[in-house]
């Protein structure tokens, strides 16, 4: 995951290339401008269980999900934290504009699961900090997402979506050389036991 902050305190995630967004009030201190043997302070995990994280997770993707087939972002900002609508629907649909000219599906995280390879943390900051992906055919629909706490709610501050191959492809099975048998599996398979073989 690359950082990078822009004009006016937006902070662009890049993903597998997919630049998304998150509003922040001000620029974080430059790496450089603290000591160099002060310790950051160290993210902690989230006290949230399983089926809020799924919430967060499959409200937010949906939402997205509406606002690129729709090219309507106005619900999708209104759900996000008020740094999140610093963004314009305008902006948004910018931001999103190839997923929705790819149209993106994502309406199967409403019913796969989600394997998660960030587990919700709390960062330094106070945002909630998750990632993952979704297993899906042809292709899996990986995730970055950032939530900020609204009146003791969170509320999306960051999304990031990349789309890769879902699982290893196994390669061609090798063909048969001539002159050598091929045993299947079958024959190879030792007999049921108490039954003779034959």
């Amino acid at each position: 995951m690359t950082l990078r902050w822009v004009s006016a305190g937006l902070l662009i995630l890049i993903l597998g290339g997919v630049a998304t967004f998150a509003q922040q009030s001000s620029p974080p201190p430059h790496p450089s401008s603290s000591p160099p043997s002060a310790q950051q302070p160290a993210a902690k995990p989230a006290n949230i269980d399983r089926n809020g994280v799924l919430m967060l997770i499959r409200s937010t993707l949906l939402a997205l999900d509406q606002a690129n087939k729709t090219g309507n972002y106005t619900v999708l900002r209104d759900l996000g934290a008020p740094g999140f609508q610093a963004n314009t629907a305008a902006r948004l649909a910018e931001i999103f504009a190839k997923q929705r000219g790819d149209k993106l599906d994502l309406s199967g995280v409403a019913v796969i699961d989600p394997q998660l390879s960030l587990l919700p943390q709390i960062e330094p900051n106070g945002l909630l900090h998750m990632a993952g992906f979704f297993p899906s055919v042809p292709a899996q629909v990986n995730f970055e997402l950032l939530f900020a706490p609204v009146d003791g709610q969170w509320r999306v501050f960051g999304v990031s979506l990349s789309v890769g191959q879902s699982a290893p492809v196994a390669p061609a099975p090798p063909e048969a050389t001539p002159g050598k048998a091929v045993v299947s599996q079958k024959q190879a398979a030792p007999p049921k036991p108490g039954v003779p073989a034959k």
